[in-house]
């Protein structure tokens, strides 16, 4: 059987990760919940599609890291982090992904932009990784758009559309889990066992 982390709480009854600790709803330990990018697909890889939106949104970080962006931390959300199977008879179409990141050193947006275009473009973003993608500049944004951006994020993520309450999930951008994710998602595509 596969473990992880308890960093990951498990669905509640509405088949939803629930929004915070609720035996002990005055915690830290809360959405959006800190874990391990390795957590993600040995948690979530437990189908062919899902392992096939996983191995795009490792391609996905693959480019953002190949572009300079390796310092920041991405919020996980969507139909994915829900058990969609079972609330809506379907398998999740893809993940939603809200990448908070420094541009590196002499870099601005419009170069980070025209050299990875397809990057910035959440239709093909969804083409090409299974990602729908959004970004969140962390140097050089003015706190109170920080803010203002961080609170939209939160209050468009923290609820389905029915209006029940949800969490979701952070995980950092840098890559020193990548290649294990990759690995424990290669083994489980193969039927493999990660305890």
């Amino acid at each position: 059987m596969i473990s992880y982390g308890d960093a990951i709480p498990n669905f509640n009854v509405e088949g939803v990760l629930p929004p915070f600790d609720e035996p002990n709803p005055e915690s830290s330990y809360r959405s959006p919940y800190s874990v391990l990018l390795p957590d993600l697909v040995l948690r979530f890889g437990n189908t062919p599609r899902r392992q096939d939106i996983l191995r795009g949104y490792l391609k996905f970080r693959s480019v953002l890291h190949d572009a300079g962006l390796v310092r920041g931390f991405q919020w996980v959300d969507g139909s994915f982090l829900e058990n969609i199977e079972v609330i809506e008879n379907r398998d999740p179409k893809d993940i939603d992904v809200v990448t908070f990141y420094y541009l590196p050193d002499g870099q601005t947006q419009e170069s980070l932009v025209r050299s990875s275009p397809r990057l910035f473009k959440s239709g093909l973003t969804k083409e090409d990784y299974h990602v729908d993608a959004y970004y969140v500049q962390l140097n050089e944004t003015k706190p109170e758009t920080l803010v203002g951006q961080s609170i939209y994020w939160y209050g468009l993520w923290s609820h389905r559309r029915s209006g029940l309450w949800k969490g979701f999930l952070k995980i950092d951008l840098s890559i020193h889990d990548d290649q294990v994710a990759l690995t424990n998602l290669d083994c489980m595509a193969l039927g493999g066992d990660h305890s």
